[in-house]
């Protein structure tokens, strides 16, 4: 099989879920990478437009690569901008230490790390 013919499949699924007045929570599961992140993109901005506090549940993150981390550092960046709060829970240990190491940990409120 050549190499463009092997199929990219998208292992990551964002959802998106109002938790009371002006608050959500984005679950966001699998593989966050260069394949998936235009949808957490997405889902990130949809929640930056309709919610006040938004927390980013990443329980069931599997793997972060350097256009995942860059996902979620724009959706920090936006929400500063606007005024929103992005909280990130649940964070596994090795994206906790690839925050800490790049001191991009700085940029987000995290409220626990898995």
């Amino acid at each position: 099989m050549a190499e463009k013919d092997v199929p990219v499949y998208d292992t990551m699924h964002v959802d998106l879920k109002a938790t009371g007045p002006g608050r959500c929570q984005v679950t966001v599961t699998g593989e966050l990478d260069v394949a998936t992140t235009g949808e957490a993109r997405t889902i990130l901005r949809t929640a930056l437009d309709g919610y006040r506090h938004i927390v980013v549940d990443l329980s069931g993150l599997r793997f972060c690569d350097c256009s995942g981390l860059s996902a979620l550092l724009a959706a920090a960046r936006n929400a500063r901008t606007v005024g929103v709060e992005l909280r990130l829970r649940a964070v596994p240990r090795t994206l906790a230490r690839i925050l800490r190491l790049t001191g991009t940990h700085r940029a987000f409120t995290i409220e626990s790390v898995s």
